[in-house]
């Protein structure tokens, strides 16, 4: 398969970029670790630039067969909290000094991941959320977020029970345990590495926020020694083989690795991503499937009798009014048989079907016009005066309704006759 050809067959992965400022500039980044990842298990990583606006663009970037939200800053509290946090400006102030980076809120990123998140979750497309991604999708569904863990959590607990969530000092070295929730995709994917039947594994943290109140949709997969939710996923929808993935991990699985070296610290750190792309690549089958164009029906000769008496009403109009001439109707219903199909039609919006209804009751005169007409040349000279009389939004609608017939015609004729042959059967 030639290269140019790969973007169109693989399925697309959006990604959020987050904002930063090098000399004096913004630039925005996705880490390399979450695009190598999806390369490598076949999907296309689609990066979406957190610029402003982009939030009213994001039509353009369909198809969508996937969302990873990975990383950024602190999301607006305002966006999930029904009630004034309980903590004072002193130590509101003292968390944005600690946490600089993190707290310098970006509501354009805000509303362009909630948007995806709420996308994801109304059409069923996969999402995997990692530490931010997380939060977003916790939102997304009705859940709330702890402002930071060290104010309201660490300092109520005893000091054995105490989890630090963020080295500064130890980036991508520190590791505190979690307990994994057994039978959840989490425990099958770090089934083989837990040890003496314990259900814990180490994971790396970079947070300062997680989840208060789980949304009701979500089952926990991992809790921290202080009670934080490390990791969710929603049962309903998680089936990657048919293309149902809705997960958020706390941690970064993608950036658990050895130091000095490119060795994951477990085997199962890479399968959140392979069963993500695994329901990605499922989805997109699932919609090239429902998308294609299917076979023309084959009906049996009453239906075929039935679809030539409608076809040629349609046309006996058309040679009315866009060739002008006369003709003899072997039955006075030639032109009702039409006109009656497109009034009785049901299933077009409201302003299809008045528009259609007013065509078809203006076929429908034109019957009566022939059944007042002798069929001889100073008949059909005064046909022509008729129809001469007609106003230039009667006959512009009757030339715009031939133009619509071969848009609408076969997709609203095969759904009446596909009905009326499931009737055939069900007698």
């Amino acid at each position: 398969m030639a290269v140019e050809e790969l973007s169109v067959v693989l399925p697309r992965v959006l990604i959020v970029s987050r904002r930063t400022v090098r000399k004096n500039k913004f630039v925005d980044f996705v880490g390399e670790y979450h695009l190598d990842l999806i390369v490598s298990y076949g999907a296309v990583p689609v990066i979406v630039p957190r610029v402003s606006g982009v939030h009213m663009l994001l039509d353009s970037f369909e198809p969508i067969h996937g969302v990873l939200l990975c990383e950024g800053e602190d999301i607006d509290p305002s966006l999930y909290n029904d009630e004034l946090s309980n903590l004072s400006v002193e130590e509101l102030e003292e968390i944005r000094r600690l946490h600089a980076s993190d707290t310098a809120i970006d509501k354009e990123k805000d509303t362009i991941e909630l948007r995806l998140a709420k996308l994801c979750l109304e059409r069923n497309i996969p999402y995997l959320g990692i530490c931010r991604g997380s939060q977003v999708l916790n939102v997304a569904c009705g859940g709330t977020l702890i402002q930071d863990i060290g104010k309201e959590i660490s300092k109520n607990l005893p000091e054995n029970q105490r989890v630090v969530h963020m080295d500064y000092d130890n980036y991508d070295g520190h590791r505190h345990v979690i307990e994994v929730v057994e039978e959840t995709p989490l425990h099958h994917w770090f089934k083989d590495s837990l040890e003496d039947e314990k259900m814990e594994i180490s994971v790396n943290s970079y947070h300062h926020q997680g989840v208060k109140k789980l949304a009701q949709r979500f089952v926990p997969m991992a809790f921290a020694p202080d009670g934080l939710v490390e990791g969710f996923y929603d049962p309903d929808a998680y089936n990657p083989a048919e293309g149902k993935f809705i997960m958020g991990l706390q941690f970064h699985p993608e950036r658990m690795r050895q130091e000095d070296s490119d060795e994951f610290d477990y085997p199962g750190c890479t399968f959140a991503y392979q069963e993500f792309v695994k329901a990605v690549v499922a989805y997109q089958k699932k919609l090239l499937s429902t998308t294609t164009i299917q076979k023309p029906l084959m009906l049996n000769q009453e239906m075929e009798k039935k679809r030539k008496i409608i076809v040629r009403s349609f046309s006996l109009a058309r040679d009315l009014y866009e060739k002008g001439r006369t003709f003899q109707p072997s039955k006075t219903s030639d032109l009702d048989v039409g006109a009656e199909f497109l009034e009785s039609n049901t299933a077009l919006s409201l302003q299809q079907e008045t528009r259609l209804m007013q065509m078809g009751a203006t076929v429908r005169n034109a019957s009566s016009y022939l059944q007042r007409l002798k069929m001889n040349e100073e008949k059909e000279r005064l046909a022509r005066k008729v129809m001469g009389k007609m106003s230039v939004e009667q006959l512009s609608d009757l030339k715009s309704f031939y133009n619509m017939m071969g848009q609408i015609c076969s997709e609203v004729m095969e759904r009446k006759l596909q009905d009326l042959m499931t009737l055939d059967e069900e007698f």
